[in-house]
This record gives C-alpha cells, structure tokens and sequence, in this order.
C-alpha cells in the first residue's frame, strides 16, 4: 500500500495535462479524447451492464493463473465483490469508452476477461471490432460470455485457457489495433506477453497495461517495456500506461494526470 502511495504522489509531480505536452499527437489525444465527455448513451449501456454484474450473489470457484488477489483470501468468490474488486472501473471504463471511439478500433485483443466487464466497455465503445478475449478461468468466462449475451455483445470470441498456450496461438500472424494486457500483474509474463505480442502492432497499434504500479515489479517492468526500441511513444496515466508505435514520432514518453 505505501508502494502505490508513493509511486502516486511521485506521479502527482512529475505529470501535466495537455497544456504541457509538446507533441501534436499527444496534445490531441489529450484534448480530444481524454478530457472530452463520453458518451451517454454508450455510459448508460456500461452501467446497465455493471449493475448486473453487481446485482449477481453467485459463488464461484475461480482459478487463478497469475499474482493472485491482495484483496480475496480465498478462491470461493461471489460475482458482484469481483466485479468491485477485479472488474474495470467506472473512470476506466468512460476512459476507455472514449479511447475506443477515438482511435475507432477494427481488432482488438485483450488479456484477462475476469467477469467480462472491461471486454463489454470496448464492445460498446468499438461495436464494429472484432475482439478476441483469453480468460484462463472458465467460471469467471462463463459470467463473462452470459453478459455477452445478454446485452447482445456478439463482436466478442472468448478463449478459455492458459495464456502460455493460448495467447501464442491466437497471436499468429495477425495485426491488432488495441492489445489491452489485464491478465497477469507480474513483471516476468507481462514482459513475455508484451514481446509475444509485438509483431502484431503495426504503426498505429495501442497497447495499454493495467495497473503499471501494481508493484515494484509491474514498475521495473514499465520501465523495460518504454525502452524497447520499437516503442516510439508512451502515455503514464498511472492506473494504465500506454504505448504507441508509430515511426514517424520521435521516442518521447509523457506523464499525463486525468
């Protein structure tokens, strides 16, 4: 807790907001994306399907591929103190509703579905993509792909399973817009995830990590990923960390508080 503390009011100092950001690309990114409103309508579809989520007082076992919870003690877990714990927030979720809109997204890859609350919000944000999600827990899927249904999310395949097999095979030789990486809080695999994921990025691609400050670790790992010499641009918002891969930008990394 004193880690994220700190590492918070370390990032209080060091970021600005768009008015003192120097690349065009950025400043507009800032401007007309992360401090614009969102949309009503599309909020009010993400809020339908949180309260359900919330509502839902199911038990469920889940299996856990990764760190592992700081919050759960145990694997037995109701749906609805998942989705608070685990699940995307609200600010997160308007924030990626307006990225999606943004950037207007044709294929996404997520990593780590949980109870499908975040793979809804980019449904709902890029409802012309095609997105593909991996959840290494089939209860928490199940949860997930019943949301789908329910509000009729049919832009979304799930692939249950571990990611060490899984995430190779969906990668292939395909391209995605946005690689959103939510599946696995340790340095060691989101490093491997990162450069498995590579040559699926072309110039315009986004890759966004949850949870950059999770631990020193996730840090140390941050800090590897904006040194990679294919990575041209990245954005600290703190709770995510953004990268771009555009070679027309000179490699520059910002700090930007919302």
């Amino acid at each position: 807790m004193w880690f994220k503390i700190k590492s918070y009011l370390f990032f209080l100092i060091k970021s600005t907001n768009q008015h003192g950001v120097h690349s065009p690309f950025i400043y507009n990114l800032a401007s007309k994306c992360f401090y614009k409103k969102t949309n009503s309508a599309k909020i009010k579809t993400f809020e339908k399907a949180r309260k359900k989520l919330i509502s839902n007082s199911k038990i469920i076992e889940v299996t856990d591929f990764g760190k592992g919870s700081l919050v759960f003690k145990s694997n037995s877990r109701k749906v609805s103190e998942i989705t608070k714990v685990a699940g995307i927030s609200t600010k997160k979720a308007h924030l990626l509703l307006r990225i999606c809109g943004y950037f207007n997204f044709e294929s996404i890859l997520e990593i780590g579905t949980s109870v499908g609350l975040g793979t809804s919000t980019m449904s709902i944000g890029s409802p012309k993509a095609k997105i593909i999600t991996l959840e290494g827990c089939p209860n928490t899927a199940a949860i997930a792909e019943d949301l789908f249904i329910d509000f009729n999310l049919k832009n979304i395949e799930t692939i249950i399973g571990d990611f060490r097999i899984t995430l190779p095979k969906v990668l292939g030789n395909k391209q995605f817009d946005l690689i959103y990486f939510d599946g696995n809080h340790q340095k060691d695999a989101t490093i491997k995830y990162f450069n498995l994921s590579l040559p699926c990025a072309h110039n315009n691609s986004v890759f966004i990590f949850d949870d950059i400050y999770w631990s020193v670790k996730m840090q140390e790992a941050w800090e590897e990923i904006k040194k990679h010499p294919k990575v041209s641009v990245t954005v600290d918002l703190f709770f995510w960390g953004l990268v771009f891969f555009r070679k027309e930008q000179k490699k520059q990394h910002f700090v930007i508080r919302i």
